[in-house]
Order: C-alpha cells, then sequence, then structure tokens
C-alpha cells in the first residue's frame, strides 16, 4: 500500500507576467485632439509559499506538478489600468526547504506558522502613453511591454520539526519506546526496518506540559553513504532540539555502537553534534540488577544515560525527567536561538537526489508546458479586438 508521508516533491512554478500599456490616443466627438489616454499594465501574479501548521506531509502536492500565477492584465484606453493577476499561495508544512532542481542550490525554508517566502515575484505592468507625455512630446506613440514572468523547477523537502529525536539501529525499540510514552501508533515487529516513515508523537509530562518526540527509520553502519534507507530520513532529526540515542541493553558493546550511530551523524552533518544527547539503554527488563550496575561503568561519562523498558514500563518517568530537563536547560536553549538565526542549508547533492526519488517510484521528471505555447494562447484574447492605439490611428 502507498505511503501517505511525502517528504520529496519536485514541482514546475511559474510567476504571472506583466500586461503591456496601452498606446491609444483620444478621439472623441467635439474633442478631435483628446491626446494620449493609454493606461498601464496591471502586474502578473506571484508565487508565494506559506507555512500551515494544519499539513504534516507534502501528499497534497504531490500530483500538482504546474503551479502557475495569473498575467497581469493589459491597460485599456481612457486611462484604464489593466487587471492584477492573482498570487498563488502554496501552503506547506512547517520545516519544509526549497531547492533549485536544476542546480541543487538552496533556496529559502518555511519553518513557522503563517510565515510567507516570495518564491517567484510577478512581473510588473508596463506603462501606457498617457504616462509619457511631455510639454514636448505631447502625443506619444508608444508604450511599455510589461516585465517577463519568472519560472524555476524546485524539491521541496521536508524536515519534522520535534523537540525530541530518536536515533537508533533497526529493532532498538525506538518504535515501542514513542507508543508507550504517547498516543501514537506505528508499526511494531520483530524484524528489522519495521519503521519506514517517520511517526510523531505528543509526550504528556507532568502539570499539563508536553513535548514532541520523533521516531525515524533505524540507522545503520554506512547509512551516510547511502546504506540501509541511507539519508533519506536522518535529514528529519536535523532540526531537533535533543537527540535520543537509543541502544539496546543486551547488546556486546554498547559504547562502541553509540560511538557508530554518533560517526553517522557527523559523517551528515558535523553541527548535529552540538545539539544536547540522552542516552537510553533499552529492554533493561532482560538484565538483573547487577548487570546493570556493571554496565554503567563501561557507559559514555560525558551525557546522561538511563536505562528502560518500555514493555515493562520501566524507568519511563526517569527518562521523561531526563528529557525535560535537558530541554530546557540554559544551554539548550541558547543553542537553539542561535541555530534558528545561523541554521545553514547545504547545498543538496542531485545525484543521490535522484537514487532516492527513484527508490521512492518517482522519475523526478517533470513534463513541461512551452512558454512559448503559453504566450501564443494570451495572445489569443487579444486576436479578435484590435489594439485601441491602432484603431485609433
Amino acid at each position: 500500500m502507498e505511503s501517505n508521508f511525502v517528504d520529496y516533491v519536485k514541482i514546475y512554478c511559474r510567476s504571472g507576467k506583466g500586461g503591456r500599456g496601452s498606446m491609444h490616443l483620444r478621439h472623441v466627438k467635439y474633442n478631435p485632439n483628446g491626446g494620449p489616454d493609454g493606461g498601464d499594465g496591471g502586474k502578473g501574479g506571484s508565487i508565494i509559499l506559506r507555512g500551515n501548521h494544519n499539513y504534516w506531509t507534502l501528499l497534497h502536492l504531490k500530483y500538482e506538478r504546474h503551479i502557475f500565477a495569473e498575467h497581469g492584465g493589459n491597460g485599456g484606453k481612457d486611462k484604464c489600468h489593466g487587471t492584477d493577476g492573482k498570487d498563488v499561495y502554496i501552503d506547506v508544512p512547517c520545516g519544509t526547504v526549497v531547492y533549485d532542481a536544476e542546480t541543487g542550490k538552496y533556496v529559502c525554508d518555511v519553518t513557522y506558522d503563517g510565515q510567507e517566502v516570495m518564491l517567484l515575484k510577478g512581473g510588473r505592468g508596463g506603462l501606457g502613453n498617457f504616462q509619457f507625455r511631455t510639454a514636448t512630446n505631447q502625443a506619444p506613440r508608444y508604450a511599455q511591454p510589461g516585465e517577463p514572468m519568472q519560472e524555476m523547477t524546485i524539491i521541496l523537502e521536508l524536515k519534522l520539526l520535534a523537540d525530541v529525536g530518536l536515533v537508533g539501529f533497526p529493532n532498538a525499540g525506538k518504535s515501542t519506546l514513542l507508543s508507550s510514552l504517547s498516543n501514537a501508533r506505528p508499526k511494531i515487529a520483530n524484524y528489522p526496518f519495521t519503521t519506514m516513515e517517520p511517526s510523531l508523537g505528543i509526550v504528556g509530562y507532568r502539570e499539563g506540559k508536553s513535548f514532541v518526540m520523533a521516531d525515524i527509520p533505524g540507522i545503520i553502519e554506512g547509512a551516510s553513504e547511502g546504506k540501509g534507507l541511507g539519508l533519506r530520513f536522518l535529514r528529519h532529526i536535523e532540526r531537533n532540539s535533543l537527540l535520543l540515542f537509543m541502544v539496546p541493553g543486551d547488546t556486546d558493546d554498547i559504547k562502541r555502537e553509540y560511538e557508530i550511530l554518533l560517526n553517522e551523524l557527523r559523517q551528515f552533518n558535523p553541527d548535529m553534534l552540538d545539539k544536547h544527547r540522552v542516552l537510553a539503554i533499552t529492554k533493561c527488563d532482560l538484565l538483573d540488577d547487577e548487570l546493570i550496575e556493571m554496565l554503567r561503568e563501561t557507559l559514555p561519562q560525558d551525557l546522561p544515560c538511563v536505562f528502560i523498558s518500555a514493555v515493562a514500563n520501566k524507568g519511563l518517568d526517569e527518562l521523561k525527567d531526563v528529557l525535560w530537563r535537558e530541554l530546557n536547560a540554559e544551554s539548550n536553549k541558547l543553542a537553539a536561538v542561535m541555530a534558528e538565526d545561523t541554521l545553514v542549508h547545504r547545498d543538496k547533492d542531485m545525484t543521490r537526489f535522484a537514487e532516492e526519488m527513484a527508490d521512492e517510484g518517482e522519475d523526478g521528471d517533470i513534463e513541461y508546458v512551452d512558454v512559448e505555447d503559453i504566450d501564443e494562447l494570451d495572445d489569443l484574447e487579444y486576436l479578435d479586438e484590435p489594439d485601441e492605439g491602432e484603431g485609433a490611428r
């Protein structure tokens, strides 16, 4: 069954061109030398991105491959201004990043609800000949054409916004923990890569407080090089405030597995190592108290460590206390504010993007509409009506 979670979309956008100004000379009864009265053309519509918290995926844009704004209307006689083209708003989930599909260059991102970003600006309308009248040129016989439209093929990439991101190997108990702490119901089974798409859950805390936890598919060694599910889901934890590393308690070397996960994040994006981290040892219901104390001595000393069991409901309250304390630490708040202002998005590797689109069953190709054909269709509107200036002359 096809998933409803869509975090990659490639679409072709085109703003509207400005309407041309009118070249018209006023000739009416009792006023044969009325002079120029050609109106200005209207401005073309713009393409604007708008953050909408009601969306959490790009599914609504998956089959809308072409987005066109209206062209501006042409100016008319009697100094009539052309109609302005309507702007087109593209609603996207918060955390959406935009790239140029041809070059892979970063364009913009939308991070909060209601934020509006001008993607493509509509062309300005041309001035009519009324605007060019002077004392020495009282009957100008020329007008401005409208500004041309802008067009771009873009890639919309969603990066989930959450407070806590779960990082671990397949079958580390990430989905089980999320289902135990929240009302989210991700798929849980006893085989690797059960989770094939990210899941979000709201974790309740004391006194009505809560935070958002994100579960992504398991990471394996070499994920930063494209192994397993590769880079497709690693980006979803780039915007998380806190990273919760999860390693099963029956692992031979817990510290080594933690370092492998840390190295994969370092290879993917070194800035992710600046985030606060917590290590959770899962499935501790399989361990006795003596073994747990022995394992504590081998764990990393530079981050908080908690032993938990989601199935036995053991250590979950302690884990929530640790997560809440780390989320509200002054150093974490300061880092979040600085990251919001200094977040740098890397340009996209288009070769890897093509591979990821192929893995999702997307060919990545868009059937482009010929711009010349569009212009000809627009011109058909004026074939039946002679130009005002020509009729006057």
